[in-house]
């Protein structure tokens, strides 16, 4: 397993992991006309490139024989600092492995390396919204100490979900 920055060619491979990793968790939550516009919203190539690009979000990659089989997203500021009391909030927003290879460890190699990152460019807290009904990714975060500190919710087209914002302190 190689653990590494994202360049711009790696963009075409994490778009598609990025909509192959969120249809198999959500996917049957949602209106396929909102899902397909949340999906180019977010997930298009050019959307990714964007952040790849940009300087407010930095993704690390686990490749494993050449294939690209997870990722996180960690962007500063945070969007969501102002229900923080920390300094200089990082949230991560996406931590994700291939459907097929979740339960093998990357996420939890992604997650260290996420909070090594936040702890060495002196961010006091890493905040993420999860699912309110995604009670396994509840569970992997709370093992890291993350805990609830907000009710928000989060769009697809028409839809409006129940989130939680949870916050680890650095």
């Amino acid at each position: 397993m190689i653990f590494r920055a994202a360049t711009l060619d790696d963009v075409p491979a994490l778009a598609r992991l990025g909509r192959e990793s969120f249809c198999a968790t959500f996917e049957h939550l949602y209106r396929s006309e909102d899902l397909a516009n949340f999906l180019e919203e977010v997930y298009s190539e050019p959307s990714v490139a964007e952040e790849v690009a940009g300087d407010e979000c930095i993704h690390r990659l686990a490749e494993d024989d050449g294939a690209l089989v997870g990722y996180c997203k960690l962007r500063a500021p945070s969007w969501y600092a102002e229900y923080s009391g920390a300094e200089n909030p990082i949230a991560l927003g996406q931590l994700y492995t291939a459907p097929e290879r979740t339960g093998e460890g990357i996420g939890a190699a992604l997650m260290d390396w996420a909070l090594d990152y936040a702890k060495t460019n002196r961010h006091g807290a890493i905040q993420l919204s999860v699912y309110a009904e995604n009670f396994g990714a509840q569970r992997f975060y709370q093992r890291y100490g993350f805990g609830k500190i907000a009710d928000i919710t989060f769009e697809v087209g028409e839809q409006i979900d129940p989130e939680f914002l949870y916050e680890l302190r650095l």
